[in-house]
Formats: C-alpha cells, sequence, structure tokens
C-alpha cells in the first residue's frame, strides 16, 4: 500500500497497452504533492534508465524505445555494455507523449497537457497507456 514516508509519498506507476496487457506497476517516492506531467514523465524515465544502467540488461523494458535498439517480446534489445542517456530518453517520451504514442491517466482522469500541474495524493496510481496499432486497421 503507498505511504508518505518522511514528507514524500509513493506515485504507483503502470503500464497498460489498449491490447489489454497490464504491466505489475512500480513506485517513486516523490517529495512535492504537485507536479507538472512533464516533470512526472522525466523523473519516470531517469529512474527507469539509472536501473537499466546499473544492471546493463540486454533489454531495456521502459516507456519509450531507446534510440538503435530493437523490440523484443519484453522490451528493448540493447548492444551489450551500452548506455542509455537519461536526458535523449526523456526527450523521446515527451515526443511520444505529444504525438499520441501514450496516454497518461491520473486516477480515471486523462492528463492531455504536459505542463498541467497534478496533485499527487497518498497512492496516486498513474497510468501509461500505450496505444497499439491494430491489425489490419
Amino acid at each position: 500500500m503507498p505511504r508518505t514516508v518522511g514528507g514524500t509519498g509513493l506515485v504507483t506507476f503502470v503500464d497498460e497497452t489498449t491490447s489489454g496487457n497490464r504491466g505489475g506497476g512500480w513506485g517513486l517516492e516523490i517529495a512535492e504533492e504537485r507536479l507538472a506531467l512533464r516533470e512526472l514523465i522525466r523523473r519516470r524515465v531517469f529512474q527507469e534508465v539509472a536501473e537499466y544502467n546499473a544492471r546493463t540488461p540486454q533489454v531495456f523494458q521502459g516507456l519509450v524505445q531507446p534510440e538503435d535498439t530493437e523490440r523484443v517480446l519484453n522490451g528493448y534489445a540493447v548492444r551489450p555494455g551500452r548506455r542509455i542517456d537519461p536526458e535523449a530518453q526523456t526527450r523521446l517520451a515527451l515526443r511520444a507523449f505529444e504525438g499520441n504514442r501514450f496516454l497518461v491517466l491520473v486516477g480515471d482522469r486523462q492528463i492531455t497537457d504536459p505542463d498541467e500541474e497534478i496533485e499527487l495524493r497518498l497512492g496516486t496510481e498513474v497510468t501509461f497507456l500505450k496505444l497499439v496499432a491494430l491489425v489490419g486497421g
């Protein structure tokens, strides 16, 4: 259960696709009570890149595909030893959001403006809904 620890709140990120797949969700401590969506996306991306760069597995599982990688079953194949740049990855994520490649839902409400401030209450769940193209449509 998300909780507040020393003035910080745990925000839960969940990835879903329009084809019905839902990821397990993971938490990130955020000190602020309000944050622009743009900054929330940046912090999410920085966290997943930091975790990848610390371990450098062969597959990156993140919000958006890094440049020079190939999509594989559970993420994006990265050449051995390559580190991912969090700034470049953030730019890709914000472009993907602005290009409607994923939607962001906070609770039941869709956030469409990257500069909109989101109230981060105890237990806030942020869903990143990745839009998957329909086969033949």
